[in-house]
């Protein structure tokens, strides 16, 4: 290397932008859209919507497979979840859909996904404590109203890891 010449930094590899997440079915997703009709702000489109168990970020394309052992690993007992409150999150104006009663097997599937992830070295982006919601939209104006007409009963049985891809689709990850 001739002096004063910049040392070549190491190429960083190619990424994935990740998450894990509770996805409905099909059923579960419609009654999940139906709640955006008194939301004002831009919708989340219904393909998108989820419940965020951790936030990933960008991580090495190389760590997927890492990843979806801790998935496979996580024991998710079935939770039926009561979608039946919404909420606003002012900072970030969003509107969003959660639970009055968080079931204690969601607090703890959360603690257990986050504990598996810090043991393997990955670090799951908070934002204070877990408070489990559907992002309805963003750049909403308000809260909406105090609660749907009609509360939405998901049961989930399982975590998946999903990947945010650059044209804006969620798609889970399978391998």
């Amino acid at each position: 290397m001739i002096a004063n010449e910049p040392e070549e930094q190491p190429k960083a590899g190619p990424t994935r932008k990740l998450f894990f997440a509770l996805w409905p079915d099909e059923a579960a997703r419609a009654a999940l859209a139906a709640l955006q009709a008194p939301v004002a702000g831009r919708l989340t489109p219904r393909a998108k919507l989820h419940l965020t168990l951790a936030f990933l970020g960008h991580v090495p394309a190389d760590a997927v497979p890492a990843l979806l052992a801790i998935r496979d690993r996580l024991g998710v007992p079935p939770l039926r979840l009561v979608i039946d409150c919404y909420g606003y999150f002012t900072r970030p104006r969003i509107a969003w859909a959660g639970m009055t009663q968080v079931p204690a097997g969601l607090v703890a599937l959360h603690e257990d996904l986050v504990r598996q992830l810090e043991a393997a070295g990955f670090s799951a982006a908070t934002h204070g404590s877990f408070k489990p919601h559907v992002t309805l939209a963003r750049e909403a104006k308000q809260a909406p109203p105090a609660a749907p007409e009609m509360p939405v009963v998901w049961t989930v049985d399982r975590a998946v890891l999903v990947e945010s891809l650059p044209d804006g689709r969620y798609v889970p990850v399978e391998s």
